[in-house]
């Protein structure tokens, strides 16, 4: 555990607090949290989960454009939904890159995990264009991927990390009711 790991883990907590109660300033927190977890796993050789931190910054700009620039109601984010079939085909499609990915890891790279890190770095891309996109499936995608990085970073002794997610967990849960609530709402006022 080093001063550097907590540091990440208080600035995400922000970040994801901040996600789901939908303040524009979950962006700024997010995309310091991204930064931080790029070092700090490329020097533990999860390099899916460096090159992810990346990605999340640019996904960290479109959302926080999309954010701004969309539909608000009441002056919050206005919460879109998604179809059935759109979801099962990025799904599919997150599965494909992250076995392309991990293939490319497993081959190229002295990567730890390579199969596992690329495929939770694929859903983890997929969860945060869905957030993006103000979809509420972000959140259950969310719990799912977060509980399967717990077991990845107890396996790489990163246990404030895997602490992080656990409550990361937690959080997606809340923040899937907290969203099902504004939902509700926004239905009820059109």
């Amino acid at each position: 555990m080093s001063p550097l790991e907590i540091i990440a883990v208080i600035i995400s907590v922000i970040g994801v607090a901040l996600t789901i109660q939908r303040n524009m300033w979950c962006w700024w927190f997010n995309f310091l949290a991204f930064i931080l977890y790029a070092y700090l796993f490329f020097t533990f050789k999860l390099y899916g989960e460096t090159i992810l931190q990346f990605f999340f910054m640019v996904i960290n700009f479109y959302g926080f454009y999309y954010w701004l620039k969309g539909k608000r109601q009441d002056h919050e984010i206005r919460i879109e939904p998604i179809a059935s079939k759109m979801v099962l085909l990025q799904m599919c499609l997150a599965a494909i890159g992250g076995l392309l990915f991990g293939l490319i890891l497993k081959h190229f790279t002295d990567a730890a995990v390579p199969m596992l890190d690329s495929q939770l770095a694929a859903f983890s891309l997929l969860a945060t264009y869905w957030t993006s996109r103000k979809h509420i499936a972000t959140w259950v995608l969310w719990v799912f991927v977060d509980i399967v990085y717990v077991g990845m970073f107890i396996y790489k002794e990163l246990f404030l990390t895997a602490g992080l997610y656990a409550a990361f967990v937690l959080l997606a849960a809340y923040g899937w009711w907290q969203w099902q609530q504004v939902k509700r709402k926004q239905l009820a006022h059109p």
